[in-house]
């Protein structure tokens, strides 16, 4: 299967080089070698031209919240890419930057004698201006291509502003024909062409990094040291071995387990769909071979709700709830909405609401640093802020209370966000991606409806409180392991 034209778009308005050396895959955003609609469209190209394929993976060290953590998450997944293309004939090129702008030229240098690169298309934190600067400047034609989720990121256009709106589209859509999926091994397609070479000049200013040597001596780059690496490891084979864990002992009680901290019966895939390690294509392939799927088994009637429509069973539904329909909200979000991670994007009357209780009094006022180094008055909250900092994620449901004890306990609305905001952004594996927006911007309102009766501080925004969730949830394995 060709990739769908729908999931391309040309980012300048140069023709393909025929008498270029090389197809070029810029991999920024999915850091993986399978079920990867951006390095299959390289394959293509590699195919259709008769030309090797190069791929660059860099990172740079100098994006926001450069850090051990997400470093270390990274470069665990560069090493294993490496290793997969092994046996490929295509050549891996890793470059890990050791000073600030020392990358700035690179892309640049490998596309002067490249035929077409292909870079991935994904709309959120620096990539899309990354993207469209490189399509400015670059003169060699230049493709961003969308492996992000099931549905194509440009096919509609326009927001959904709530999760039943997109469920109802889904369903729709996905009845009449059910989408395409990238290959499973796009590499193995390439059994006509020698490994290129890079260029002289590249080897030379911009050698391939060492990235064992790297992992090891995270000290030596200008990142911050003071958010150390979590004990979850980084890369696609990595990922893979949590889903079939998943797959194996969870997903069938998913629905009435998932919410109770000390049962930890999430999937734990958030960090690699994030870093890309991981495609929500394979996942939902993985999980149909479980359940005997066929898409003949799809409701005929697109009703929007949360499960029933699938032809699962409700673990599996309610699994494919979170990662496609709130999944694929943020990314619809962060394609159309500039402003997806300001005050501004949420819907009109939740910002009247929180505006119209911001004088209200707070029992409590912490700073970000108190907040940051888990000083409140809540046990509860703490513990939370430990797993965040310690592991670098907070499990599903208390990452909602978490937020909401920001925004009752931060002088404003727009503190309380960006309180959340630094926080999960500098020491969440899974921060910086549309889902984890989604997440952040769901505890002030955005995709949910007004709730009543009015409260202090929260207005119509739905209320949380620790005591509740003390009474619902079963917690005291993890008040043991973070509430010390």
């Amino acid at each position: 299967m060709m990739v769908p034209a729908v999931r391309i778009r040309r980012l300048n308005n140069v023709e393909v080089n025929a008498s270029g050396e090389y197809a070029l895959y810029w991999m920024t955003a999915f850091r993986r070698m399978r079920w990867n609609f951006s390095l299959q469209r390289a394959c293509e190209w590699s195919r259709k031209l008769a030309k090797p394929l190069i791929i660059l993976e860099a990172l740079r060290c100098d994006y926001p919240w450069a850090s051990d953590r997400l470093h270390g998450f990274v470069i665990e997944g560069m090493i294993g890419n490496g290793a997969y293309c092994a046996g490929a004939n295509a050549l891996y090129y890793p470059y890990l930057e050791a000073t600030k702008g020392a990358g700035k030229g690179l892309l640049a240098a490998f596309a002067e004698k490249a035929a077409v690169v292909i870079a991935d298309d994904y709309p959120c934190f620096f990539l899309p201006a990354m993207l469209n600067k490189a399509g400015a400047q670059l003169r060699t034609c230049l493709e961003a291509v969308d492996s992000n989720g099931l549905l194509p990121i440009s096919q509609p256009d326009y927001i959904f502003t709530t999760a039943i709106a997109l469920r109802r589209y889904l369903q729709k859509d996905f009845g009449r024909e059910f989408p395409t999926f990238p290959e499973a091994d796009p590499l193995s397609a390439l059994t006509d062409t020698k490994p290129a070479k890079p260029p002289a000049q590249v080897i030379r200013r911009w050698p391939p990094a060492d990235l064992e040597r790297s992992l090891e001596s995270l000290a030596s780059f200008p990142i911050d040291h003071g958010v150390a690496t979590a004990s979850t490891r980084g890369g696609m084979q990595e990922a893979g071995k949590r889903l079939a864990s998943f797959l194996r002992s969870k997903v069938e009680h998913y629905d009435e387990l998932r919410n109770h901290p000390d049962e930890d019966h999430g999937s734990g895939l958030s960090p690699y769909l994030h870093f890309g390690h991981i495609s929500v294509h394979e996942i939902f392939h993985k999980l149909a071979e479980e359940e005997d799927w066929t898409p003949q088994r799809l409701a005929k009637t697109a009703a929007g709700k949360k499960s029933g429509w699938w032809g699962m069973r409700l673990g599996a539904e309610a699994f494919l709830d979170e990662v496609i329909t709130w999944r694929e909200l943020g990314f619809n979000m962060c394609r159309y909405d500039k402003d997806y991670d300001k005050f501004e994007s949420l819907p009109a009357w939740a910002r009247q609401t929180l505006r119209d209780h911001e004088s209200d009094p707070r029992e409590h006022v912490y700073t970000l640093e108190e907040f940051e180094q888990a000083q409140t008055s809540d046990p509860l909250w703490n513990a939370a802020q430990r797993e965040l900092l310690e592991d670098g994620r907070i499990h599903n449901y208390l990452r909602m209370l978490w937020g909401k004890k920001i925004l009752e306990w931060t002088r404003s609305p727009q503190e309380a966000l960006d309180v959340m905001l630094e926080l999960n952004n500098k020491y969440a594996l899974d921060g910086r991606d549309p889902n984890s927006y989604t997440g952040i911007f769901w505890i002030l309102g955005r995709y949910d409806r007004a709730w009543g009766p009015e409260r202090k501080i929260f207005g119509k925004v739905r209320y949380m409180s620790s005591a509740n969730t003390m009474r619902k949830l079963r917690l005291g394995d993890y008040l043991a392991r973070w509430g010390k």
